[in-house]
Parts: C-alpha cells; structure tokens; sequence
C-alpha cells in the first residue's frame, strides 16, 4: 500500500501546542524530501515546512521560531511540533513527501505523496 497516514490534529487554545505525525507506507521508500502544508479557508495552500532528508529545514516566515520540523528516517516519519499557536494558524495540514513507489502499471516512479490532511483549529 502507497499511502501517508497523518495524525495529532486538534483543537487548541492560543499559544498552546500540537504534534503533528505523518508516516509513510512500507511501499514509499527512497524518500528525498518531506514536508507540511497547510490550507486554510479562502487563503492558497501553502508550505509551512520542509526538509530533505539528511538536509536542513526550511520553513514559512510565518512559523519561524514556533514550529520544529523533523524527519525519523528509520519510521519514514515527519513530525511537525507546533508551539505558541495562534488563531491564524487554523488550518487543514498536509504531509507530503518525494519517494519512490512501485506500481504494476508504471513501474518505479519517483512523485509526490499527500496525506490525507489534519485539522488544526485554534481558539482565541
């Protein structure tokens, strides 16, 4: 199975914390790159953090100095720890990663892999 599995989404109240996990499939490997997403309503998606494997993180203007990126390569992995929350940061997270996968059809294939999204809600 090909797949991304997210979890740790919640309600929280301003300047609290989340957890985000995201976990790759046994069928994903040779992953180069992971990252989060997020898309909230009436605004474009857009990366909040990534990091390639091995690399150093990158993240959005916004998250600096509040969200962790990071990646256990050995779980195939990408945690994103999310502190001092603000309301501005409710939105749908998405993992996503750039693997390889086999497929009887196509063969081996290097693409991106999305999950399946988490909300994240957080209250004034």
């Amino acid at each position: 199975q090909v797949q991304l599995v997210e979890s740790g989404g919640g309600l929280v109240q301003a300047g609290g914390s989340l957890r985000l996990s995201c976990a790759a499939s046994a069928g994903i490997f040779n992953i180069a790159f992971m990252a989060w997403y997020r898309h909230a309503p009436g605004k474009q998606r857009e990366l909040v953090a990534g990091m390639s494997t091995g690399g150093s993180p990158n993240y959005a203007d916004s998250v600096k100095g509040r969200f962790t990126i990071s990646i256990d390569n050995a779980k195939k992995t990408v945690y994103l720890q999310m502190n001092s929350l603000k309301p501005e940061d409710t939105a749908v997270y998405y993992c996503n990663c750039n693997g390889w996968a086999y497929s009887s059809t196509t063969g081996y294939t290097q693409r991106d892999f999305w999950g399946q999204g988490t909300q994240v809600t957080v209250s004034s």
